[in-house]
């Protein structure tokens, strides 16, 4: 038995990309966020001002513009979220339909994750985000396995390469 007080609302969010690029092998770009809970209206996991400063550093690590497959969340298909991609001439979103998770390869890494994370008990949020970075590590120097993620959502990417 474990024993939590329950009274704290923090959390670990996450949130991760998997970039393909032909001639190179395909990579994960991932950002952690540990939200304290709200403050004044704010949202507790990423806004649209943390998906584009990932969307500019996978820009950056890339070299290359980014062809954004995305899924509806409520923060991707904002009218902040449409602005913020606008002023970005190397960025170009597609959407999947509503309630496709299956086409989604980064739906797989957090499956795949939190499987990794099945019956361990951590003490603390530190510890908890450590595990969970170690383990998105762990992932990103596997590219057979991200490989794999990309292959079982069946998506047609050749248009891209």
């Amino acid at each position: 038995m474990v024993k939590v007080t329950g009274s704290s609302n923090r959390r670990v969010s996450l949130a991760a990309l998997i970039a393909v690029k032909r001639g190179h092998r395909p990579r994960m770009i991932y950002r952690v966020h540990k939200a304290r809970g709200r403050r004044g209206g704010q949202r507790k996991g990423f806004t649209e001002a943390d998906y584009a400063r990932l969307l500019d550093d996978a820009h950056q690590q890339l070299a290359a513009p980014i062809v954004v497959v995305w899924d509806n969340l409520n923060t991707h298909i904002s009218a902040a979220m449409t602005d913020l991609i606008a002023v970005r001439d190397w960025l170009t979103v597609f959407r999947l339909p509503p309630y496709a998770h299956e086409l989604n390869p980064v739906e797989q890494v957090w499956s795949h994750l939190k499987r990794s994370l099945a019956n361990l008990t951590k003490h603390n949020l530190a510890q908890l985000t450590a595990l969970v970075k170690t383990r998105l590590r762990r992932m990103q120097y596997r590219p057979g396995l991200l490989g794999g993620f990309l292959a079982n959502t069946r998506l047609d990417l050749t248009p891209f390469l």
